[in-house]
């Protein structure tokens, strides 16, 4: 495991990393990827047993599927500084024939990604079909994947969670960014969807939280509880309850920020809040 400062200095450098890369294509969803970083760093550098180099059958390794593809610049800056492709490949966003579209996808191979993702509510289906593979295969490694909270008002996830309790996929651990947050307002605004662990172990999953889901440590001894658990019959859903726009002050907490770019003065502001550690693209 890479020490704690290497890893909160690299915390605040992906930060830089999504304020830079929405920035300068005046468009992204910086909100949610901010609030996700913690959780991206720890998995990769942290969580998941990956080999050197990338393939798409992940044999031998852990795996990861996002769901909730629109969090694209954190997902990006992370495979980056992970060793996935040159960090300097950031200043290629959402431009034209880039591989770093707003959306992940798998047409131009960017190494760490495994499938188109951003028409919500179907990466669990594909997590769980992945999880079911590496039985077949006799691969004791795991499946990881992350939804948001939004999205799980999209009625596949249900019919996903039915059929990974029914098939006993006990070797997924499903991470829920629970941040209450959504494009248009408040989850609770929008649909509220009440009682995220009593609906879980309802349909048969095992359920923990992470209260603190902008914390490192909190993340890494919670997911690393998470894996105990797996191999047991049951998969497993994290509620990670995390803060929207979380390490840039006016991001925080508000549903604004979840599809808007900074201008040239808010991301002076928000960069002066997360000063430079490891080196910019």
């Amino acid at each position: 495991m890479p020490n704690m400062n290497y890893l909160n200095d690299l915390v605040v450098q992906v930060r830089r990393d999504i304020l830079r890369q929405v920035h300068k294509v005046n468009s992204g969803h910086p909100g949610g990827s901010l609030g996700c970083t913690e959780f991206f760093v720890a998995l990769f550098q942290v969580l998941m047993e990956r080999k050197d180099g990338f393939d798409m059958d992940g044999k031998g390794e852990d795996i990861f599927f996002l769901s909730n593809g629109h969090i694209s610049p954190v997902f990006y800056s992370v495979l980056a500084r992970s060793g996935y492709f040159p960090v300097e490949e950031l200043n290629t966003f959402r431009h034209i024939n880039s591989r770093l579209q707003g959306h992940p996808t798998t047409h131009e191979g960017l190494p760490g990604v495994r499938v188109a993702s951003g028409s919500l509510g179907q990466g669990v289906s594909v997590a769980l079909g992945a999880a079911l593979s590496k039985k077949l295969n006799k691969d004791s490694h795991l499946v990881y994947a992350l939804c948001g909270d939004g999205e799980l008002q999209e009625g596949q996830n249900w019919e996903a969670f039915m059929f990974g309790a029914a098939h006993k996929v006990d070797n997924l651990i499903l991470t829920v960014d629970y941040n209450g947050q959504q494009i248009d307002g408040s989850t609770d605004a929008v649909l509220p969807m009440g009682n995220l662990r009593a609906k879980f172990e309802a349909f048969g999953w095992e359920v923990l939280d992470i209260e603190k889901g902008n914390d490192l440590l909190a993340i890494i001894e919670g997911m690393r509880e998470a894996k105990t658990r797996t191999g047991k019959g049951k998969p497993i859903c994290v509620l990670l309850h995390t803060v929207m726009g979380h390490g840039v002050d006016f991001m925080m907490h508000t549903h604004d920020w979840h599809g808007k770019a900074p201008n040239d003065q808010q991301l002076e502001i928000a960069l002066s809040q997360n000063p430079v550690t490891l080196g910019d693209y």
